[in-house]
């Protein structure tokens, strides 16, 4: 991926507390709250127009600014309670209440909150708020610490930035990771992923599907550690293991390929055999590079081909996923909406921003791969779908929790981190730091 070929995530594992919050306020319509009361008192003070939320260190946006009442904090539950997963929220104009259903460590939850009043209810137990929720320009508020002891969030307000910081709990979700030739000492941690892709393949520079090569080829067998063992192993403990497909279009090589009906069926022919031969689960397409240089609807109508091509022919039960550049970098060759609904799901390569040649260790910038999501998921692909790219060589200890938070915050399928190899390389702290975040599902 991004010109290597392999990619590792990280799990997730249920921190539940999150989906409760989920639970609260992500679906009320304004014209349902119209007729509740603005409450304005004298003991309430506006917070400056300037504040920020941050969720995960990124900045979340609000339509509802925070305030503060006789020193509690209040804060726009629907906002921040949609990025943290609510769903299925009902709000009674009648009662005052706002009811919202989810789940907590796999069980069912509902709770509600009645506007004036500082007990909650969750799954028929009360539950003491800090201080009632309020109405304020059509919005549900509440209190910000409420985020901590009930949800599990890490919560702060800083008077002399005027920011709100909100850490969410850990959550478990789909994580991916990428084994290549120089992976072989991080293998103990293909146990943490769902899923893991063998980078051992690739689309040569004349168009041929290969096994054998420089870059990316199947590795000798070390003692009793062979190829075969990886797969079986991985697929024994329940972690899928896919082959992955990588190409290049930097000679048109890609393109190549996928206009020859020769070579396109030579390669399909070549994946399926290899899936055969060394027990894959699934297939991993990282074709990187269309819609730079030649014209992006015709790059886009040759992968969509390709890509229907090879799903037609892969075995049944073989799961296919594709890597794609992502919408706001240079290369416009992919056809985001149609290769979803192709594909079991997609990797967003949402990395690669900074300057070619920066050093390892400078994170990528937040808003450039929150902004990938976002025209991503605004171009038809289904978050479900959606696992987030992260390059494991650009973020550091301190800043991967940024690039999970937004997998969190978009309720994406998971994450892909690229790649084994590359966790302890720079700080044996990075693994930590990546499962306080996220663990596998």
């Amino acid at each position: 991926m991004g010109g290597h070929n392999e990619m590792n995530q990280w799990g997730i594992k249920s921190a539940a507390a999150v989906l409760a919050l989920a639970l609260l306020t992500s679906g009320i319509q304004e014209s349902q709250a119209d007729a509740a009361a603005v409450v304005t008192t004298a003991s309430t003070t506006a917070v400056p127009a300037k504040t920020t939320i941050l969720l995960d260190d990124v900045e979340l946006p609000f339509d509802s600014p925070p305030i503060i009442v006789k020193g509690v904090t209040f804060v726009p539950f629907r906002t921040i309670g949609e990025a943290l997963g609510l769903q299925k929220v009902v709000w009674s104009e009648q009662t005052q209440t706002v009811t919202a259903e989810g789940t907590k460590q796999g069980k069912a939850i509902t709770l509600s909150m009645k506007i004036g009043s500082s007990m909650a209810v969750v799954n028929g137990d009360n539950v003491k708020l800090p201080a009632a929720p309020m109405m304020r320009n059509n919005r549900v508020l509440i209190p910000l610490s409420f985020f901590s002891t009930q949800f599990g969030a890490q919560v702060g307000w800083s008077q002399s930035t005027n920011t709100v910081s909100i850490k969410s709990p850990q959550k478990a979700m789909h994580l991916r990771t990428f084994y290549a030739l120089s992976s072989y000492a991080e293998r103990d941690l293909v146990d943490n992923a769902n899923s893991v892709a063998f980078g051992w393949s690739r689309i040569d520079r004349n168009g041929n599907f290969t096994l054998e090569g420089s870059e990316y080829r199947v590795p000798q067998p070390n003692g009793e550690v062979t190829p075969q063992s990886l797969v079986g192993d991985a697929a024994a403990k329940s972690i899928k293991p896919y082959l992955m497909v990588y190409s290049l279009d930097g000679q048109n090589e890609l393109t190549n390929m996928m206009s020859s009906d020769t070579l396109r069926a030579n390669s399909i022919s070549g994946i399926t055999k290899a899936i055969g031969d060394y027990g894959f689960g699934g297939v991993v397409l990282d074709f990187e590079g269309l819609g730079f240089q030649l014209d992006k609807i015709e790059q886009q109508k040759l992968l969509n081909a390709y890509v229907k091509q090879l799903k037609e022919a892969l075995p049944e039960g073989i799961a296919l996923s594709l890597v794609v550049h992502a919408p706001n970098s240079a290369y416009k060759g992919y056809d985001y909406k149609t290769l979803a609904s192709l594909a079991d799901d997609l990797i967003l390569m949402a990395y690669k921003y900074n300057p070619s040649g920066t050093a390892p260790q400078v994170p990528e910038p937040n808003n450039k791969v929150n902004e990938a999501i976002q025209q991503a998921i605004n171009a038809g692909v289904p978050k479900s779908k959606l696992l987030l790219g992260i390059d494991l060589r650009a973020e550091t200890p301190e800043s991967i929790d940024d690039k999970l938070g937004l997998a969190k915050r978009y309720q994406l399928k998971g994450a892909a981190l690229w790649r084994l190899g590359l966790y302890r390389q720079y700080s044996q702290d990075m693994i930590s730091a990546i499962n306080k975040s996220v663990i596998k599902q």
